[in-house]
């Protein structure tokens, strides 16, 4: 069986490439799955979004339940939380929780944005993190989730 990856968005990032542009680009996620789907074709990518916490929690705990059936694991999960990065402890316990690596991405670099926004809850947590690279972030979360499992 071909890798298997998640790619998980948080809140706000279904407005990607149609909101403030100047900040996020103007690539929509769609785009952005469509151009990963063709750099890693034996690659099987579940996208999922939702701008609700405990749907996020929820699916950052998958790899417990395929790992419980004794089910295929998949190779790893990339993970922008967007605004729940810098407020969700329940969020950060679900990255602690999940037993394949987890890549934190962000498009914008969040060292250099409003102070609220400075601190993220998973950096520690996570086995890598992307930031600031746009959405080729995702693209190199792939690649890592790739070269390290």
């Amino acid at each position: 069986m071909s890798k298997r990856i998640f790619i998980v968005n948080g809140p706000n990032l279904n407005w990607l490439g149609k909101r403030d542009a100047a900040l996020y680009g103007a690539l929509s996620m769609e785009q952005v799955m469509v151009d990963i789907q063709r750099r890693y074709p034996d690659v099987y990518f579940t996208y999922y979004q939702s701008n609700h916490e405990g749907d996020l929690i929820d699916k950052l705990q998958e790899p417990l339940e395929l790992q419980a059936r004794g089910e295929e694991p998949i190779a790893g999960i990339v993970l922008n939380a967007g605004g729940y990065t810098h407020t969700s402890v329940a969020l950060r316990d679900a990255v602690t929780l999940c037993p394949v690596p987890v890549v934190e991405v962000h498009v914008t670099d969040i060292a250099h944005r409003e102070a609220f926004r400075r601190v993220s809850l998973l950096t520690d947590v996570c086995a890598h993190s992307i930031i600031g690279h746009g959405t080729d972030g995702y693209f190199e979360a792939v690649q890592w989730l790739l070269n390290n499992k």
